[in-house]
């Protein structure tokens, strides 16, 4: 695959989260291109799920806490075999937060929050899916910590 099949292959699973309001498949385009042993990891709680039910529940819980949720890239880099991600995540909390310290309860708090995703991909399948990001700054613009 050139390096824009890549940026084009990875940017759907981002336009599948900003429709997840309105179209009841988009968890199944979100997914449908990870590997089946691939990893799923949220760096800064150090949780790591895996293959595509792993990235569904990592997409459902942040959807859930955040149901007005969505995301702008800003940049997609790529070469053959990985692909940066560089964007903003805008929404309000209105759902329950389940982290592995514990559920937040809505805040009705709403956040902008910057990330990057760093794929490494194999044979047309994620097969790595790492996502950065300031979860202390999370937490403050949803006024849970100070």
């Amino acid at each position: 695959m050139t390096t824009q099949g890549i940026v084009a292959f990875i940017q759907r699973g981002y336009d599948a989260y900003n429709v997840h309001q309105s179209d009841p498949h988009w968890l199944d385009y979100a997914t449908e291109d990870v590997a089946e042993d691939g990893e799923v990891v949220d760096i800064p709680s150090g949780m790591v799920l895996r293959g595509p039910d792993g990235l569904r529940q990592s997409l459902l819980g942040f959807s859930t806490a955040f149901p007005d949720s969505s995301v702008e890239v800003t940049g997609i880099f790529a070469t053959e075999e990985h692909a940066v991600v560089e964007f903003i995540v805008r929404g309000t909390h209105t759902g329950v937060l389940h982290t592995p310290a514990g559920d937040i309860p809505p805040t009705g708090r709403k956040f902008e929050l910057h990330l990057c995703d760093a794929y490494q991909l194999r044979n047309r399948k994620i097969i790595r899916h790492a996502t950065y990001y300031d979860a202390l700054g999370l937490m403050q613009q949803l006024g849970v910590m100070q």
